[in-house]
């Protein structure tokens, strides 16, 4: 919300606001140093306009899933066709363009991908669907190996489009054995997750509050 400091104040505004429904309440945040963060986005005040960034919450991590993994390449892929539409489509300047670029190229590294990967997705252009492609039919394959696509390929020439579903999945790889055997009451505990790789172990804590 942008307004005029000579006709009203941020408190004015957060009052009146509050007086639409008891169950909406809203808390205002200010900009600092002509700067506020909404969403991924950081905009910039001018005298004259409203620049835009990308902005990352200092929380954010760099990691990525692993191009060594058991997934599909789609899989793998979704976080990298996201950073790039958004820097391709964003009205940044050259220099945060560029900025970006190296963050998405420092992710996919770190993250084992390799890089032809990520500069094919910044050449491709997004095109309109036509009526055509939204007609068609999804199908879901589980996607054990590689090999499932030896299968899915036979499909390429038809109206029905393929998505995966993983195997490989937290959910599954923390199910203890004798799942479905436990009480409701009585799934909590600490999970600990061990990487073949490198041998080090992830422990976390889990709780569910009973009915």
């Amino acid at each position: 919300m942008i307004y005029s400091t000579k006709c009203t104040t941020p408190e004015t505004i957060r009052q009146h606001i509050n007086k639409t429904h008891p169950d909406l309440q809203f808390t205002p945040s200010h900009e600092h140093k002509n700067r506020i963060s909404f969403l991924d986005l950081l905009l910039i005040r001018r005298p004259d306009k409203i620049e835009i960034n990308i902005y990352c919450k200092p929380t954010t991590t760099d990691t990525t899933i692993n191009y060594t993994s058991n997934q599909p390449n789609e899989h793998k892929m979704a976080a990298y066709r996201y950073m790039t539409n958004r820097m391709t489509s964003l009205r940044l300047t050259a220099d945060r363009k560029e900025t970006e670029w190296q963050k998405i190229l420092s992710v996919a590294e770190n993250n084992k991908l390799p890089l032809h990967h990520i500069t094919k997705l910044k050449r491709y252009t997004r095109t309109q669907h036509n009526t055509h492609d939204k007609n068609k039919k999804w199908v879901i394959f589980t996607f054990h190996s590689p090999k499932v696509r030896k299968i899915t390929n036979f499909f390429k020439q038809t109206d029905i489009k393929i998505a995966f579903k993983s195997t490989n999945t937290i959910q599954q790889q923390t199910r203890p054995k004798n799942h479905g055997m436990t009480p409701d009451h009585n799934k909590s505990g600490i999970q600990k997750l061990k990487c073949k790789t490198c041998n080090k172990a992830y422990i976390s804590q889990t709780s569910r509050i009973c009915p």
